[in-house]
């Protein structure tokens, strides 16, 4: 059921150890690579509420879920091929996109369909399960140009502006496993029927803080948070054209102002008695359970590290550790993929974690072990500041798989047993909110602190994203856990 995601996450990891580097290639600087990145948190907030809305809705001779992650899995395997072969910057950036936008529509329904799977006594292992997939689809991602290099002799540097052919033949294995292994997961799977899952949300529904029905929210709270929203959206959108500050900052003012829209039309569209897509969703955001609201903070600050991660590790590395900024020299090119061999000691080992995790909470509960496992990354990502041995960047990175590892499975076993089963994968889509919005900020905000505040050192970013981590182990021990001392049993 979970081994779909060995193949989604292999996707990601690409995406995430090299798409920085093949900015730089194509003639990015360093404070502009956030904003290329933009497109990738863009993307999963708009797709992934949508697929979790119409995959809940959905039962077709494919099932519910499968039909999404299965055409999703399509359209990645391709991009993956052509990303790196973009032979501008803006192409590169357009591929990602795309690329981001496929990824999402196969992963969503892949976190509600192990909700819709499993009991909450399973819960907890069913998504480290999926965590221990995540690691090995990501422990081979990474490590593929490094291997591609130093085994079979493919030159990771090439001419200026051109992705080395190492770089290359890691996506075009990317795109052979994800296509391979979701269909095995949709060959090899099953679904419950509507009338099943319908008789297990009923046993649930007593451990719920969601409505599972059609609850309304009046329109005049619609048009009032839609006024409230634009009006703040507008004024911070005319602070940055009076301050003249950075460009990528309107961003946030054009979405704070678009979410107003939004919810204006919707208004609207209650006041007239019609319901769609658009007034479903943003009804039970408004009516999202207790649980979920205090999920979001720890959320926003996790992810908020892992995007500083991501962004700048390669440019921190190679500059800080390798001494060099110089994108078409060997130390360069060397440092960026130890990045990769990186990526792949904190994947593995968030694999390995997996299942230390389920009897770490079964002795303590669920948010000390994602505390534990926040302030362990957290210190790992300040420590890159004070190594220059490549070998010992090997240590802070064993924290932060321990941090990935349940990062990717406490918050969502957390989190189901406070949803409605009928809305699990509304719900789980929304919950991305939290996790693409501090991207979006740190997409808007990193590039500015990295030139006004750190002085153009992308090491100081590292240290700003571990921070970020530790504040989030604070605020998860303020999480209410429905089913804390259900977890697995012996």
């Amino acid at each position: 059921m979970s081994f779909g995601f060995l193949g989604i996450q292999m996707g990601f990891a690409l995406q995430n150890a090299n798409v920085s580097r093949i900015f730089e290639t194509l003639g990015a600087k360093i404070e502009n690579i956030p904003i290329l990145w933009i497109a990738a948190p863009l993307t999963g907030l708009i797709v992934q509420p949508i697929i979790g809305h119409y995959s809940d809705k959905t039962w077709t001779w494919l099932g519910r879920r499968r039909p999404y992650f299965l055409s999703g899995a399509i359209f990645a395997s391709i991009a993956l091929v052509l990303m790196p072969n973009s032979p501008a910057l803006w192409i590169a950036a357009g591929m990602l996109w795309i690329m981001d936008a496929s990824i999402n529509v196969s992963m969503e329904p892949f976190r509600a369909f192990v909700g819709d799977n499993v009991s909450s006594e399973q819960r907890t292992l069913g998504f480290a399960m999926q965590s221990f997939f995540i690691g090995i689809g990501a422990v081979i991602a990474s490590l593929l140009p490094y291997v591609f290099t130093n085994w079979f002799g493919i030159a990771n540097t090439a001419a200026e502006g051109i992705i080395p052919a190492s770089v290359k033949w890691a996506f075009y294995v990317g795109a052979v496993v994800f296509i391979g292994t979701v269909l095995w997961t949709v060959i090899r799977s099953k679904e419950y029927s509507p009338e099943v899952l319908a008789e297990f949300g009923k046993l649930e529904q007593s451990g719920s803080d969601a409505s599972s029905g059609t609850m309304r929210v009046p329109s005049s709270k619609f048009f009032r948070s839609g006024i409230i929203w634009t009006f703040f959206g507008l004024v911070f959108a005319g602070l940055i054209y009076q301050l003249k500050l950075e460009k990528e900052l309107y961003i946030l003012g054009f979405g704070l102002t678009f979410f107003g829209i939004l919810q204006l039309i919707a208004g609207q569209l209650v006041k007239n008695g019609s319901s769609n897509g658009l007034t479903e969703i943003l009804t039970d955001l408004r009516l999202m359970p207790k649980t979920m609201s205090q999920l979001a903070i720890v959320q926003f600050f996790s992810w908020l590290a892992l995007f500083s991660m991501w962004i700048y590790t390669t440019s921190a590395v190679t500059s800080s550790v390798y001494g060099t900024t110089d994108t078409t020299s060997q130390l360069y090119n060397d440092g960026a993929d130890w990045v990769g061999v990186l990526f792949g000691v904190y994947n593995g080992f968030a694999a390995v974690f997996a299942f230390l995790l389920p009897i770490i909470a079964r002795y303590t509960s669920r948010k000390i072990t994602h505390s534990i496992a926040l302030v362990t990354g957290g210190l790992g990502l300040c420590s890159i500041f004070l190594i220059k041995d490549p070998n010992l960047l090997i240590i802070p990175f064993i924290g932060i798989g321990l941090a990935w590892a349940s990062i990717l499975s406490m918050p969502y076993a957390i989190l189901t047993g406070s949803l409605p089963q009928n809305k699990m994968g509304i719900y789980m889509g929304i919950f991305n909110f939290f996790i693409v919005i501090p991207q979006i900020l740190a997409a808007t905000l990193l590039g500015f602190l990295t030139r006004n505040l750190f002085g153009g050192h992308a090491v100081y970013a590292l240290v700003f994203g571990g921070i970020s981590m530790i504040i989030a182990a604070i605020t998860v021990i303020f999480v209410t856990d429905k089913d804390d001392g259900i977890l697995i049993k012996k």
